[in-house]
């Protein structure tokens, strides 16, 4: 399972990257050869891709690259902000003694990562800090419907994270949204998360920018 994420990661930054095309196949025999792996964990990695929508499996024609422009990217970027502004929000007015603890230790292992300078393992803190957030909304179709968008907008916000400085400026705007949080302000915690999205997008296009390509999956 580890290999087929490690595939899965590599392959969402060819993607992004413009490496694969929009509308491209993406060969399991090819890919398995690349890697020097079987095809089990390429197979694997296809369909975890599959389900962000960043890939589209065929029936008896294999995997291909989806075709999704950066307005529409921008577009779920922003709905994206929306909703978590809102778990924000509420968090901030029913978050439980248990769960502040969490979100506190949460915060803290992004510095952990932080210090390490390496982006990906940065990523997947910062995925355990929004999930808490999510729990401390308490409004469990909110919840899910954040989920279901980050799970979507993973491979971008993931590799958004190797802007110049987005690591430093992301954990500043965490400690922001802690502070928020804690104090039980709805109103600055559902701004700053907002913010922290939708910047998000910003450095999403200046790192696609820095590969000079128009047009990502």
């Amino acid at each position: 399972m580890r290999r087929a994420e490690g595939l899965r990661d590599q392959l969402e930054q060819d993607i992004v990257t413009g490496h694969f095309k929009p509308g491209e196949r993406l060969d399991e025999q090819s890919l398995a050869s690349r890697f020097g792996v079987s095809r089990t964990p390429v197979r694997e990695a296809l369909m975890q891709l599959a389900s962000t929508g960043m890939v589209e499996l065929q029936p008896r024609r294999g995997a291909f690259v989806a075709s999704l422009g950066f307005k529409e990217i921008i577009e779920r970027f922003e709905t994206m902000a929306a909703l978590e502004g809102m778990c924000g929000a509420l968090a901030a007015r029913r978050i439980t003694d248990e769960q502040r603890s969490k979100l506190v230790e949460a915060h803290e292992a992004c510095v952990a990562e932080a210090k390490d300078g390496a982006s990906d393992s940065y990523y997947y803190a910062n995925e355990r800090f929004h999930q808490v957030i999510y729990e401390a909304c308490h409004n469990a179709y909110l919840a899910e419907q954040a989920r279901q968008l980050h799970t979507r907008l993973k491979p971008y916000r993931r590799l958004q994270l190797r802007a110049r400085h987005r690591v430093s400026n992301s954990l500043a705007e965490h400690q922001k949204i802690v502070e928020a949080i804690l104090a039980g302000d709805s109103t600055k915690a559902e701004q700053r998360l907002r913010d922290h999205i939708l910047i998000q997008g910003q450095r999403l296009n200046d790192f696609i920018s820095s590969f000079g390509s128009a047009k990502v999956a």
